[in-house]
C-alpha cells in the first residue's frame, strides 16, 4: 500500500551501460501489456513513480487511492522516461502538464490526476484494491467481442487523424455488430434477462 511501484532499480541502471539496457529490451516488453485485448485495470496506492508510472499508464483504466502520487523524476537522475513516460503522459494530461512534471520532478496527487485525466477513478485508501477488482468483474461481464473493439478503437484515437478513427469505429461497431454475443446481448435486453456472452 505503500507504493505501486516507485520505479527501477537505481542501483543496476547504474551499473548498466547503455549497450547493456539495449539487449535486455526490458522496456520493449512492457509494449505487451498495452498490446493485451483484455482490459487492465491498475490499482495504485502511495508512489507511482518513473517506471511504475508508466507501467500504470500502460494500463487502460488506473483507479488510484486517495494517496497515490504519480511523477516521472527520471530528469534528476540524469536520464528520461523510457518506458512511455513522454508520451502517454503527454496524452493523458496534455504538453503544458507533462513538461511540468517531467522536467521539474513535480508529483501529481490522486485529486490532480484525475482531474488531469491520468486517472480514471480516485477512491478511499481502504477501498484502494477492491474498487479495482470490481471495475474489473464489471468490465469482464460485459461482451468480450464488444470490449476488446471498443478498447482498440478508444486507443486508436490517440493514434490517428479523426476521420480515420472514425472509419476504424465503424469497422469495429460492424464486427461487433456480426457477432454471436451482439446478438445475444440485443436479445436479453428485449427478453429482460442478462445476457450469456460466450466471446464468439
Amino acid at each position: 500500500e505503500r507504493a505501486f511501484a516507485a520505479g527501477a532499480d537505481i542501483g543496476e541502471l547504474a551499473r548498466s551501460s547503455a549497450i547493456d539496457l539495449y539487449y535486455q529490451r526490458r522496456v520493449e516488453r512492457w509494449d505487451a501489456i498495452r498490446s493485451l485485448w483484455t482490459p487492465l485495470v491498475a490499482a495504485v496506492s502511495g508512489f507511482c513513480l518513473g517506471g511504475g508510472c508508466e507501467l500504470a499508464m500502460s494500463c487502460d483504466l488506473i483507479v488510484a487511492s486517495e494517496t497515490a502520487q504519480f511523477g516521472q523524476p527520471e530528469t534528476s537522475l540524469g536520464i528520461i522516461p523510457g518506458a512511455g513516460g513522454t508520451q502517454r503522459l503527454t496524452r493523458a494530461v496534455g504538453k503544458a502538464l507533462a513538461m511540468d512534471v517531467i522536467l521539474s520532478g513535480r508529483r501529481l496527487t490522486a485529486q490532480e490526476a484525475l482531474a488531469a485525466g491520468l486517472v480514471s477513478r480516485v477512491v478511499a485508501r481502504e477501498a484502494w484494491l477492491e474498487e479495482p477488482k470490481r471495475l474489473a468483474r464489471e468490465i469482464a461481464a460485459k461482451g468480450p467481442v464488444a470490449t476488446r473493439l471498443a478498447k482498440e478503437s478508444v486507443n486508436r484515437a490517440y493514434e490517428t487523424t479523426l476521420q480515420a478513427g472514425l472509419e476504424a469505429e465503424r469497422r469495429a461497431l460492424y464486427l461487433a455488430f456480426a457477432s454471436e454475443d451482439a446478438k445475444e446481448g440485443l436479445t436479453a435486453f428485449t427478453e429482460k434477462r442478462e445476457p450469456e456472452f460466450k466471446g464468439r
